[in-house]
């Protein structure tokens, strides 16, 4: 009986220390891998239960200025732990930054890493680099679009859907033969490889409203760049309708609008969720901005990472459905996979 006993300990000791299997995520492909303008089909995805290794993974982003790359890393921070792997982290300082991510990139190859992911700066400024690194590891893109050359894999939506979805939550309000309402347009860093995606998206849905963009303004996405660049369109263009773009402007927008008592006066939309994003469409002071599910997405770049080096790719492109939030859907659809929890901070290490 005590034997017995102690086998049932056993089995329950050894139950409690087996890593949780992940839940299957609901991603879509791209019938062509790495072409944004392919076709893209439904696929439930199993992902590793764990590395066959505490593999060493080198992460970029090119900032951590606003809370969307903070739900990044919480994705990944998560994923690593699950997984058992490790990674450094290291941040460029922002968009206009390409020589210092380049740098970083190099660094990473002198480290004896196992792989990469690269959030990039640049669409194609980082491609030698990033040639030179993928002799040596595997290269995982992550979020931000780039060239492919090089590359791995790679964990992403098309980025000029999201833009799209902003323009269309703009063309259902005021659809072309309507009166004309006038819109002030914030697409995010000049020359960051998402922006131009972003914008292209965006103007081919516009094109089906009565809207007339009457200012634009491209700026990094730090809040403060932002609100400078509102409050400029603001005492330039006081005749705005609404204000569009990236999640760091429309947080901008919300209380630069109540300090100048035009809440509801002017809509804002945003491009992407961020934490101030959702609370802004949860009281009403944010129309509508689509999630590309930014936890999901680095969860995604670390398991494309450990298959890429282990040598198990089933996938080599896919991202999350995006999804326009609104307050008619937000609850139902939540935050879990894209925003990382209130409390998270920064992680720049994972050790396992």
């Amino acid at each position: 009986m005590r034997f017995l006993r102690h086998v049932l300990f056993a089995g329950i000791a050894a139950l409690a220390i087996q890593p949780a299997r992940a839940e299957s995520w609901q991603l879509e492909v791209p019938i062509v891998p790495f072409d944004d303008d392919s076709p893209t089909q439904p696929l439930l995805y199993h992902p590793l239960d764990h590395a066959a290794k505490p593999w060493r993974l080198c992460v970029l982003y090119p900032h951590l200025k606003d809370a969307y790359w903070l739900s990044v890393n919480y994705g990944m921070v998560e994923e690593a732990n699950r997984l058992g792997v490790s990674f450094d982290l290291y941040e460029a300082g922002g968009y206009p930054n390409l020589a210092r991510q380049i740098e970083q990139v190099k660094a990473c190859g002198k480290r004896n890493m196992d792989a990469l992911i690269l959030g990039p700066v640049s669409y194609n400024g980082l491609s030698p680099a990033v040639l030179d690194i993928a002799k040596q590891m595997p290269v995982i893109a992550a979020v931000n679009d780039m060239d492919d050359a090089g590359i791995s894999a790679k964990s992403s939506v098309p980025w000029r859907e999201m833009g799209a979805a902003a323009g269309r939550a703009i063309a259902q309000r005021h659809p072309k033969g309507s009166p004309a309402v006038k819109l002030a347009w914030f697409p995010g860093p000049k020359g960051a490889g998402w922006v131009h995606f972003v914008e292209q998206g965006f103007l081919e849905a516009l094109a089906d409203s009565s809207a007339q963009i009457v200012a634009i303004r491209y700026g990094d996405t730090g809040i403060e760049q932002q609100v400078l660049l509102v409050e400029d369109v603001l005492d330039r263009v006081p005749e705005v309708n609404y204000l569009v773009g990236s999640g760091p402007m429309a947080e901008a927008a919300v209380s630069i609008l109540r300090a100048r008592n035009l809440t509801g006066r002017i809509g804002i939309v945003s491009t992407y969720v961020s934490h101030g994003v959702y609370r802004g469409i949860k009281r009403g002071r944010i129309l509508a901005a689509p999630t590309d599910f930014a936890v999901l997405q680095g969860r995604f770049a670390i398991e494309l990472a450990v298959r890429a080096i282990e040598g198990n790719l089933t996938i080599r492109h896919a991202g999350p459905r995006i999804v326009t939030l609104t307050l008619e859907n937000i609850d139902e659809i939540g935050t879990q996979e894209s925003l990382a929890p209130a409390s998270f901070v920064p992680v720049f290490k994972v050790s396992n």
